[in-house]
C-alpha cells in the first residue's frame, strides 16, 4: 500500500531479493524497482514535482574503480565498455519505447526518508527520459508519474485502469514522523505504520502540509478506509 512505512529488510523480502542498488530494471516480469531519496546528503538529485504527481529521478553513476576513482566526475553511461546496457540504458530504452506507443514500464518506488526509515511511495509509470549537463558532466533524468496502486496491475493485468496518485513530500513525512513520535496516533503501535491523509484526496485533502497527514497502524488505517463513504 502506498505511503506505508517499511524497513529495509521487509522491502527486500517483498521484492524477493537483496536490494543492493538503487535502479533495478524489470526485477520482476510485471515491474521494475527504484530506491530514491531527496535528503540533503543523498547521492543523487531526485526531486518531486507537480504537487507530488511527478518524480524526476536521476540516473546512477559508474562504479568506482582504479580508472574511475571519482564517479561524480565522469558522465553517466547508457552501456558498459563491453556493450551491455547499464541500468540507465535499460530504463532509458523503456521510456523511449513508451514515447513511441508501447505500454509504460511500471515501477515500484521506495524512498529513504532517514536512517532506518523507508516509505513505499507506490506504483509509478515511466514516461520519459533524457540526458542533461550537470555543470561538468552528463547525467540521465527519468520522469515517472504516480499512479493509483492497483493489485491487478502489479499482478500483470496491464489493462487495469490506472489513476493518478500523489507523493507526500519528504519534509511532510519527516514532520509527521517527529510530531507523532513514530507511532500510531490511535493506539501507539510502532509497526505496520502508514502515512494517512486525514481528509482524503477525494474530499479535497492535501498532502503538502503536515496538518492533513498522520501516522496510523495498518488496522486503524483499514478501519478508517472502510468508514469513508
Amino acid at each position: 500500500m502506498a505511503n506505508e512505512i517499511i524497513s529495509y529488510l521487509e522491502m527486500c523480502r517483498r521484492e524477493g531479493t537483496s536490494l543492493q542498488r538503487g535502479m533495478n530494471f524489470r526485477l520482476h516480469p510485471t515491474h521494475s524497482v527504484i530506491l530514491m531519496s531527496v535528503r540533503r546528503n543523498a547521492p543523487y538529485r531526485d526531486r518531486i514535482a507537480d504537487a507530488g504527481q511527478t518524480l524526476i529521478y536521476e540516473g546512477h553513476d559508474q562504479p568506482t574503480s582504479e580508472t574511475i576513482p571519482n564517479p561524480k566526475a565522469v558522465d553517466q553511461l547508457p552501456e558498459t565498455p563491453s556493450g551491455q546496457r547499464t541500468q540507465n540504458g535499460r530504463f532509458y530504452d523503456a521510456a523511449q519505447a513508451c514515447k513511441e506507443g508501447s505500454p509504460a514500464e511500471l515501477v515500484r518506488v521506495y524512498e529513504k526518508i532517514q536512517q532506518g526509515i523507508w516509505a513505499y511511495n507506490g506504483l509509478f509509470s515511466l514516461v520519459d527520459a533524457w540526458q542533461e549537463s550537470d555543470s561538468h558532466r552528463k547525467v540521465f533524468k527519468f520522469r515517472l508519474l504516480a499512479i493509483g496502486e492497483d493489485d491487478r496491475v502489479v499482478q500483470g493485468d496491464r489493462n487495469a485502469g490506472l489513476s493518478k496518485g500523489r507523493l507526500i513530500p519528504t519534509a511532510v513525512k519527516l514532520a509527521v514522523w517527529r510530531r507523532d513520535r513514530g507511532q500510531c496516533v490511535k493506539c501507539g503501535a510502532r509497526d505496520e505504520l502508514h502515512f494517512d491523509h486525514i481528509l482524503p484526496y477525494s474530499r479535497g485533502g492535501t498532502s503538502v502540509t503536515a496538518d492533513n497527514v498522520q501516522l496510523l497502524c495498518a488496522r486503524h488505517n483499514l478501519e478508517k478506509s472502510s468508514n469513508i463513504e
